[in-house]
């Protein structure tokens, strides 16, 4: 099993086998808001920018499990999104990332990684990198900024 046995919805509600990503670098991020670290689509949105040509994507997953941060319907959250940050990466329909509902997806991601605190998502913005073989190689916390994740990402990206 890997990334691409799974698939979900997109903000508009169309459904995304993660299959399309096979030979893509992937970020996967569980978003926010209303957020401290909601600036961060800001540097992701950069990332995306830098280095979609080069074969990575990012997928931006909302969640309003942490402190209620993330309570608007998905047309608010996409309009914010864009509005506010420019977003063109793709998002997708709200979701759960920890307990019983929690989006396969997720569960998934968790199993393969761990932080200092457990398997469960601790906040916004804990992203995932997956290589072009659906391989999930690190987790990085929610402060973790991305543009200091060029690094990892360079690592598997196409030159």
């Amino acid at each position: 099993m890997n990334f691409y046995d799974f698939s979900a919805k997109r903000i508009n509600g169309e459904e995304v086998s993660m299959k399309q990503y096979e030979g893509k670098v992937v970020l996967v991020v569980n978003t926010a808001s209303k957020c401290g670290l909601t600036p961060q689509f800001k540097e992701l949105e950069e990332l995306y920018q830098q280095y979609k040509d080069r074969g990575l994507e990012i997928l931006g997953f909302p969640c309003n499990q942490f402190a209620n941060q993330d309570s608007g319907s998905n047309d608010e959250i996409e309009q914010f999104c864009q509005l506010n940050y420019g977003v063109t990466f793709t998002m997708f329909e709200k979701i759960d990332v920890n307990g019983h509902n929690a989006h396969p997806l997720y569960k998934y991601l968790k199993s393969q990684t761990k932080s200092i605190l457990g398997k469960d998502i601790k906040w916004n913005f804990t992203k995932f990198l997956i290589d072009a073989e659906g391989n999930v190689i690190k987790r990085f916390s929610p402060t973790t900024v991305p543009l200091k994740m060029k690094k990892d990402i360079e690592k598997y990206i196409q030159n």
